[in-house]
């Protein structure tokens, strides 16, 4: 397998991965013996083979790779072809019409980069990408907000089914798991299979959720098809290229060409997801003084601003699931009110939290925090032998959630990984307002004019997927060992 790498993909100190990542080379024999290694030889968690002289490497396909943000295998070769810096700007200059959303998380890192507030992060990188030639540039805090209202109706039903009847199988929908994380995702249908999946909330992630917005009822406004714009993601994680490349946000439109040819065209929601630190290479590759750039007026169609300029959104830097759930499950389902912080107590480790709701003297929610393999394995367990009694988990694959994507710009000289995370975490939570999803006015709008009521038919159409046990190709030619 080829070794090169690209310079914004390094093997990192990542260590919260299943198996040690850096060990991760796979190559086979032509014409694999079953007999070649005795069963005491198979190698424990890597697989490492010598090729034959000559033998030509294995291609490797993206739904090969883990995506445990451990490794990085020759399913780079696709990441960068469709989702490199060159791909975004040849697009520009093909004259689509581009629009960039970009996450809390990245503006939080390129912040803590450059010692600006999130806000004007966001209104220079506004200047920025119009000056390129991006038509429109928006924030998924705004398609966060709609996700949430999707998971909470979700759980809500889910909660009352559960409740409903005696038989066991009516259990199998809590806990309810949520399903923004994609390398937890993919790790669950190609590691977990069957026995898990059904859990896992059926929401689409805020990325994918902007995605559908976009091409499915934003071009319609901007009087334009689904596959005349260009979609660019910023996300704190290379896991949301993988995210973007599923077939299951991939879909069909009819097509009438200029020649009244009439065909059928795969429109991705997602056409390429750029990396913070990947937004910060091409900010030094143009020789852009960031701290100096103009800042301006930022795009409201799509974005969590307030009239008077204020960034707002859910807390919990990880998207907030667990605790806005927790809110409104309390107040739909047992009437309660909840103000101020939730108390979320630390059971394992900080990346290992719970959160209860009592009703004369019964625990009636349960819901836990739970970031990194480490704790989300344990968690794993109980739900397959039935020990697990929580309602409700917030899982993702990195520890201390998203701010700690792979895809974030890595520490200053000097500063330490923690004392970053630290850093961004204070940036996060005190320049944003927190703020109701439900009571978002953009989110308001999209339901009146597109999606009906959460968990409509329209709502379930363009704002949930499904998920799919996976069995690896390289799984099943090295079965006979």
């Amino acid at each position: 397998m080829s070794e090169k790498f690209s310079a914004t993909l390094r093997i990192g100190d990542l260590n919260d991965f299943i198996a040690p990542s850096q060990a991760c080379i796979v190559t086979i024999k032509d014409q694999l013996k079953p007999n070649r290694l005795k069963s005491q030889e198979k190698p424990q968690n890597a697989v490492k083979i010598e090729p034959p002289i000559n033998a030509e490497p294995v291609k490797i396909s993206l739904k090969d790779c883990l995506a445990c943000s451990g490794c990085i295998t020759s399913a780079e070769t696709v990441m960068l072809e469709k989702q490199s810096l060159d791909e975004f700007l040849s697009n520009i200059n093909k004259g689509k019409a581009v629009i960039v959303s970009i996450s809390p998380q990245s503006r939080a890192s390129l912040a803590a980069h450059f010692g600006l507030s999130p806000l004007q992060v966001f209104e220079k990188l506004t200047t920025f990408f119009k000056s390129l030639g991006v038509k429109a540039v928006f924030d998924t805090s705004c398609s966060r907000d709609i996700a949430l209202v999707e998971a909470c109706n979700e759980f809500v039903v889910r909660y009352r089914q559960s409740q409903s009847c005696d038989d066991d199988k009516c259990e199998a929908s809590l806990p309810m798991i949520s399903s923004s994380c994609p390398g937890w995702i993919c790790y669950a249908e190609k590691t977990l299979g069957s026995y898990i999946l059904p859990y896992i909330s059926s929401v689409k992630s805020p990325q994918q959720t902007m995605g559908a917005v976009i091409k499915r009822y934003l071009g319609q406004k901007m009087s334009m098809r689904p596959d005349e714009v260009y979609h660019v993601t910023v996300m704190p994680c290379y896991d949301k290229k993988l995210e973007a490349a599923r077939d299951d946000f991939v879909f069909e439109m009819e097509y009438t060409g200029r020649d009244s040819t009439n065909g059928r065209l795969h429109v991705a929601e997602v056409d390429s997801v750029l990396t913070s630190g990947e937004v910060l290479e091409l900010l030094q590759s143009k020789s852009v003084d960031f701290s100096t750039l103009d800042e301006s007026s930022l795009d409201r169609m799509l974005t969590n601003v307030t009239d008077d300029g204020h960034l707002y959104g859910v807390d919990g830097s990880s998207g907030g699931y667990a605790e806005t759930i927790f809110r409104h499950a309390a107040k739909v389902l047992f009437g309660r009110d909840i103000e101020g912080p939730l108390d979320f107590k630390m059971i394992r480790n900080s990346d290992f939290r719970e959160v209860t709701l009592e009703v004369d003297g019964r625990t009636v929610l349960k819901f836990a925090l739970c970031y990194g393999f480490r704790n989300l394995q344990n968690v794993v367990r109980k739900i397959k032998i039935g020990k697990c009694d929580y309602h409700f988990l917030e899982i993702m694959a990195c520890p201390s959630g998203c701010l700690n994507g792979g895809g974030q710009i890595k520490p200053k000289p000097g500063q330490s990984a923690k004392d970053l995370i630290q850093q961004l975490e204070t940036i996060y939570l005190q320049n944003v307002l927190a703020a109701d999803p439900f009571q978002n006015p953009i989110v308001k709008g999209l339901y009146d004019e597109w999606l009906e009521e959460p968990g409509s038919e329209k709502a379930k159409l363009y704002l949930h997927t499904q998920y799919h046990p996976v069995v690896k190709s390289l799984t099943s030619q090295l079965h006979n060992w």
